[in-house]
């Protein structure tokens, strides 16, 4: 029994999807960004430091602005890389459930999961076009005064002087390739996170939905189904919420350690490289286990598991509520 209706991309009125997905994306941003903060000062500290420590280092020595080092470029950023993602998810997710369930055969299910991974891959390929050098701006404000292993941060001076005082002088020093560094690990990263979070979401909501249906519908005295459960708004949101966060935890567990590596080569300067160039991936990855151990890798779990979590509860509720209010005709769809 299906009790949602699925919204499929022809079925929405695009300006309005793109226009209130800016607006409510940048509030979820806003909301979550002290937590990647503390995330990716963490990664890139010599010694691991508890969240909580770094936390009241930040605000007795930078106030509260320091939570939001980088959040202008950031904010940039994510309006055109959240237009990339959101379009590429629905466009590759209408066309490949449909070629899935007619050419394949597939069920309605297995068809809806191997959609739902092809177009979070997608998704986060186009993405990464305009969010890698927004990353890399971003992350090196972040981190600044807080003594990272080498760069920015090193020795807690300021090295730049906002977002395009940073993109200004990464291009001087290292071209355009410098705001594209960690490209290709980025994409290792987050394509096939995005694949897996979006197939586990599938099937988490339909198994949570299905177990919902089981229990909540009556059956009359000869065995035959009965009028079954209609959710309100309360139980849909509190659905998707479960299965984002079901979704995220084993994603941010597995690409943990590349996340670690991507922001040491985004945000180092490359002073610790053999011949003082840019650090490659085998050198950073030699650097952390030498100053840690493999643990070392997974600097910032905890508040990259929350803001994940935080992250993808958040925007699978205000993703799903975007897309019913740019549904075109809405009378058709309540």
């Amino acid at each position: 029994m299906s009790v949602l209706l699925i919204l499929h991309w022809e079925m929405l009125d695009k300006s309005k999807f793109f226009f209130l997905g800016a607006a409510l994306f940048s509030a979820v941003s806003g909301t979550l960004y002290p937590i990647v903060v503390l995330k990716t000062r963490q990664q890139v500290m010599l010694k691991a430091i508890p969240c909580f420590k770094m936390a009241a280092s930040i605000l007795r020595s930078e106030g509260y602005r320091g939570f939001y080092s980088g959040f202008g470029t950031s904010l940039m950023g994510t309006i055109p890389a959240r237009a990339l993602y959101m379009g590429a998810l629905e466009v590759t997710k209408s066309n490949v459930g449909n070629a899935a369930s007619l050419n394949l055969e597939l069920s309605e299910g297995s068809a809806s999961a191997v959609a739902n991974a092809a177009a979070g891959l997608s998704a986060a390929m186009a993405a990464q076009l305009v969010w890698t050098p927004i990353d890399v701006v971003s992350q090196r404000l972040m981190v600044q005064g807080g003594g990272c292993v080498s760069g920015p941060c090193s020795n807690g001076s300021k090295k730049y002087n906002g977002g395009i005082d940073a993109f200004r002088k990464i291009i001087c020093a290292d071209g355009l390739r410098g705001l594209y560094r960690g490209f290709g690990i980025s994409i290792l990263t987050y394509a096939p996170s995005n694949a897996a979070w979006w197939a586990t979401y599938s099937i988490a909501h339909r198994v949570i939905w299905g177990c919902i249906s089981c229990h909540c519908c009556k059956k009359d005295e000869n065995g035959n189904e009965g009028s079954g459960y209609r959710p309100d708004g309360k139980a849909v949101v509190a659905v998707q919420g479960l299965s984002a966060a079901m979704a995220s935890g084993v994603s941010a567990l597995v690409t943990m350690p590349l996340d670690t590596i991507k922001t040491r080569l985004q945000v180092l300067d490359g002073e610790g490289s053999l011949r003082g160039g840019s650090p490659t991936i085998l050198q950073t990855v030699r650097n952390l286990v030498k100053e840690g151990g493999f643990g070392a890798c997974y600097r910032g779990l905890g508040p990259r598991w929350a803001s994940m979590s935080m992250s993808a509860t958040t925007m699978i509720t205000t993703y799903e509520f975007l897309k019913r209010l740019s549904t075109k005709n809405q009378e058709r769809f309540v």
